[in-house]
């Protein structure tokens, strides 16, 4: 069974939770799980297949914003973005002024595991009165550069938001970009991994969906009681069970 989740990337739980039909795929389901939902202040990331025109306008009509990364899946989109913030020299013609530029530029450094990366997320509204994208509001460059010995990786990446600077700062929005990678830690390889639903066998009727449901509300008590090792937390359960039913 396919299913798609909507999750809490700040409170660590799974707001709702949808099969995806075997002649569907996630594109088609994601309209339905959102229609599930109030989000209405909101901020909605995504896959890069979910940036598309009819779901970012069902996000902002309902009252939330959207936030997607661009890849060349929007072809016109992603070429408008690799072209507004790629390196340009510019020769003003005598009587003419320079183009006003607006870009603002946020940095952030971290450092473990023996890695040191530098994220920078360069902002711009230049696309909001020009490319055909419903809601659009700031664009954003995002340069990732990591250290590690000796290695060194960098990486681009572009995206796109319905939320004006003035609601989500240049600081903010770097972090619901970041934020949106803990649906990978703290849900899929909790419940692939540790849960073990990529070894499981039950795979007949409803029951593949309920034990998901289970292990969803698994994630979220883990999280709401601050507990981020959920594999030590399984090794002190199976040890003495009796810990949790008697703590107060």
């Amino acid at each position: 069974m396919h299913l798609l989740s909507a999750y809490d990337v700040n409170e660590g739980r799974v707001l709702e939770q949808g099969a995806v039909a075997k002649k569907e795929n996630e594109i088609v389901a994601a309209p339905r799980v959102l229609n599930g939902l109030d989000v209405h202040g909101a901020i909605v990331t995504g896959d890069v297949m979910f940036a598309q025109r009819a779901l970012s306008t069902q996000i902002v009509e309902a009252g939330g914003d959207y936030c997607w990364v661009v890849t060349q899946n929007q072809a016109t989109l992603f070429d408008d973005l690799k072209l507004l913030f790629s390196p340009a020299v510019i020769e003003v013609a005598p009587g003419w002024s320079p183009i006003a530029l607006d870009f603002v530029t946020v940095e952030k450094v971290d450092k473990g595991h023996g890695r040191r990366e530098l994220r920078r997320l360069r902002v711009s509204s230049m696309l909001a009165d020009y490319a055909d994208w419903p809601y659009l509001a700031p664009s954003f460059e995002l340069v990732r550069i990591c250290w590690e010995g000796n290695d060194v990786s960098r990486e681009e990446r572009y995206g796109i938001t319905s939320a004006p600077l003035t609601v989500l700062s240049a600081t903010q929005l770097l972090g619901v970009v970041r934020g949106h990678w803990r649906i990978e830690t703290g849900l899929h390889r909790r419940r692939d991994v540790t849960l073990g639903e990529d070894a499981s066998q039950v795979r007949m009727g409803q029951a593949p969906h309920i034990l998901a449901s289970l292990n969803n509300a698994v994630c979220g008590v883990a999280a709401k009681g601050g507990m981020t090792n959920l594999a030590a937390l399984q090794r002190s359960l199976a040890a003495a069970f009796d810990r949790l039913l008697f703590r107060r």
